[in-house]
This record gives structure tokens, sequence and C-alpha cells, in this order.
């Protein structure tokens, strides 16, 4: 495998505004392709925007969702990764022949759609279908995969897209400064935001803290160590609807480091090289040759009804 370079972004996206949120994935993707990236990847719903989605109809969710590859937002990404020479991977809802609602995520390049997502556990609008498999595909001899946000959450999704072969695990989010039962976590005031030229400090405490990057580090690392995988992580930073949010879209080595982080409070970018020799150095190349799935074959796989509630998104029951 060639070294490949990477980029993952962050934008402050506009709710339901396609064309607007292209034309900011078209400006990151050109710089992003000057600088020498191969691959730029945005975060989850990029294109069409994400926390509105909870408060949409059946026929609202119909009308904002795209099909694939046939949509309007493919054909714009495969007419930008062409004129710049760059792999884009970017976040929309999608809606088949039958009318079903899904979360999706792409890779377009300039020959048209790489692989398409679709998210395991959507939960931001009733109308959304899960999806029901694995995504592995290839970029410049690289495998990769996907895994939308909560997606993450479930330690076996990562597991089992590693063990069908991905070096790099693609993990778009909208995530962070939301509420929830651990110690520190809630929403941000939109207000910090709104004075952040005044008052950067202020909000980059509430940014760094348990209601945001402390609480991501907890867990994110160890996704790309355990597996001895490349992670890129893409977030989305500013106001997404109602909700702020607070980027710190990066990239993390086999070895659990952050090669690359987006610092700033602007639309931006974070670059890294991605090498080879650390997937078989890692700890996590060892690991999982020294599974033994005859112990836990049967405990992994021993029947269970999924539950998932989601605190910020029912209040009343906090």
């Amino acid at each position: 495998m060639t070294n490949l370079k990477i980029s993952s972004a962050q934008f402050e996206n506009k709710s339901g505004d396609k064309e607007y949120n292209l034309s900011v994935i078209e400006k990151l993707s050109e710089k992003a392709a000057h600088k020498g990236s191969h691959v730029i990847a945005f975060h989850e719903c990029s294109i069409t925007g994400y926390t509105f989605a909870r408060k949409l109809n059946r026929e609202q969710m119909l009308d904002i969702a795209e099909f694939i590859p046939k949509g309007k937002s493919i054909q714009k990404l495969k007419e930008i990764a062409g004129k710049f020479n760059i792999t884009i991977l970017a976040g929309l809802f999608e809606k088949d022949e039958h009318d079903n609602l899904f979360k999706a995520y792409v890779c377009v390049d300039k020959n048209g759609l790489v692989a398409k997502y679709r998210k395991l556990h959507p939960f931001i609008n009733p109308h959304l279908s899960p999806g029901q498999e694995y995504c592995i595909f290839n970029i410049h001899g690289w495998k990769c995969g996907i895994l939308i946000c909560y997606d993450n959450n479930i330690i076996e999704n990562v597991r089992a897209t590693r063990l069908l072969g991905a070096d790099i695990i693609f993990m778009p989010h909208v995530t962070m400064c939301t509420p929830s039962s651990r110690p520190g976590a809630g929403f941000v005031d939109a207000q910090l935001w709104k004075n952040r030229e005044a008052d950067p400090t202020s909000l980059r405490l509430e940014f760094d803290g348990m209601k945001g990057r402390d609480w991501l580090m907890k867990w994110l690392p160890a996704r790309a160590y355990d597996n001895g995988i490349y992670v890129i992580f893409s977030n989305p930073i500013g106001m997404d609807d109602d909700q702020l949010k607070n980027g710190c879209s990066m990239i993390i080595d086999p070895f659990g480091d952050v090669l690359a982080e987006c610092r700033s409070f602007e639309d931006s970018f974070a670059t890294a090289l991605i090498t080879s020799e650390k997937l078989f150095q890692s700890g996590g190349h060892r690991y999982i040759k020294a599974r033994r799935p005859d112990l836990y074959r049967d405990i992994i796989g021993r029947e269970h009804q999924p539950e998932q509630k989601v605190i910020w998104l029912h209040p009343e029951n906090d």
C-alpha cells in the first residue's frame, strides 16, 4: 500500500440547505487537494444538516432525502472530486424506490460512487430505517470501512469492520455537547459561540471539557488502538439547528495517537499521512491474531433484543 494523505474536515452546516453545504464541501475539498490530500472526509449528514431532522415528518424527510447514486448531491460530489482529483466522503439522508429512509454516508471519486453505507443505529428521526450490513471498499489500495456516530459506541461494530479487512475506518459524527447520564455532560450555551471572537477562552474550555473533547478521548483512541486501525473522525463545528457542536475533527493512528486535529472555530480541516508500517507494528495487530473465538463465539452471538435511548432526544425522561 502506498502512503495516503487524508484530511478530516469540519464546518458549520445549514439545516436543509444542500446547495450551501455542498459549496463549503467544494471549498474545503479544493484547499485540501491543493495541499496534496488524496482524500477528504466530512461529518454525518454534512450535505443535509442533521439535528433539525428530529422535527420533520415522513413527507418532509422524503423531500430532503435523495436517491443514491442518482441524486443531485452525489452528482455534485462527483463533479467536485473530478475537478480537484480528490476522493470525498460525506453524509446525507437517503430514500429508496419504496420510500424507505436511511442515514447514508458515501464515498465518491471522479468516476462516481465508490461506496455507500447506511447507519446501523439511527435515531434522529423515527422514520429512518437501520442499515443491515457493514461496508468495505478500496481507496488507492487501502481497505476502508465506515461507521456513523452511534455505530462506533457499539464496540462489536468496530471489531467486525476490522475483521472484514478495514485498515482505515471513517467515523463521521454529529456528537458531543449534549445531555447524558455521565458526569459533566450537557449542552454548551449558544451565546458562547456568538461571542467566540471576543471571548474564545470560555468557549474553548467548554469544548475541551467533559461536555466535549475530554469525553471523546475516553473512548475514540481506544477504538483505533484495540483494533490496530486508522480512525478518521469528522464532526461539525458551530450551530447544528439549535445545538452547538465542538468540531475536534481528527485523525488517529493505530497506536491511538492523534496525528492531526482541527483546533479552529472556523470551517477547516486537519491532514495526516497514513503509512502501512503502523498497521503491523501496533498492539492491535497482535491482539487480532491472538483472539480465541472458540471461547466467546456463542456469547457474542447470543440472542439479544436491542435497546436504545438517547437522553437528549427525550428530555422528559431526564
